[in-house]
């Protein structure tokens, strides 16, 4: 009996199959709407999907490489390469305008525009230590008097805020 090759699903499919990932730390965002897959690409019979972590030390990095591996093996990927391409590096430029939302729907206010990495130390620095005057809105009323609580929040990836308006505490992701 002759046994006939399984068709390799199109790449569509196989982001499609990847938007349906979470990611471990926010799992409201899928790991696409995060920007963290780069590029997925058919080598022959081998699919290699392409990751850059939000930053080198992420702690999520094994998990997320994880449950990649678990989403497209469950659909029948059975030769793939995971790898990791850390330049240029990950930004929060990259999280896609359907993850802002989810983000906010979630209670956690998205980065503000134009303020991730630019290429500029200096103007990074200031921004991490925030001495410049960006404007975070609270995910839940909307309002715009919020202050800073503390630079770290529930992950290395966000700051904790309070809004002055409705009292409630929320997570700003910070801009990479």
């Amino acid at each position: 009996m002759e046994q006939v090759a399984a068709a390799q699903p199109d790449l569509a499919q196989v982001w499609d199959w990847l938007s349906e990932v979470p990611d471990p730390e926010i799992p409201v965002i899928s790991l696409t709407d995060l920007g963290i897959i780069r590029n997925v690409e058919w080598q022959g019979d081998v699919l290699v999907v392409t990751v850059t972590p939000t930053y080198s030390g992420c702690p999520a990095t094994g998990i997320i490489n994880l449950d990649i591996e678990t989403a497209l093996r469950d659909r029948g990927i059975g030769k793939l390469v995971l790898k990791r391409q850390i330049s240029p590096p990950w930004t929060t430029d990259w999280i896609s305008a359907e993850g802002r939302e989810k983000l906010r729907a979630y209670g956690i206010t998205p980065p503000v525009d134009g303020t991730a990495a630019d290429g500029r130390l200096a103007g990074r620095v200031a921004r991490m230590a925030g001495s410049t005057n960006l404007t975070i809105e609270c995910p839940r009323c909307g309002s715009t008097k919020t202050e800073k609580v503390s630079q770290f929040g529930s992950t290395p990836c966000k700051a904790s805020y309070r809004c002055t308006g409705c009292l409630e505490p929320f997570d700003y992701f910070k801009c990479i």
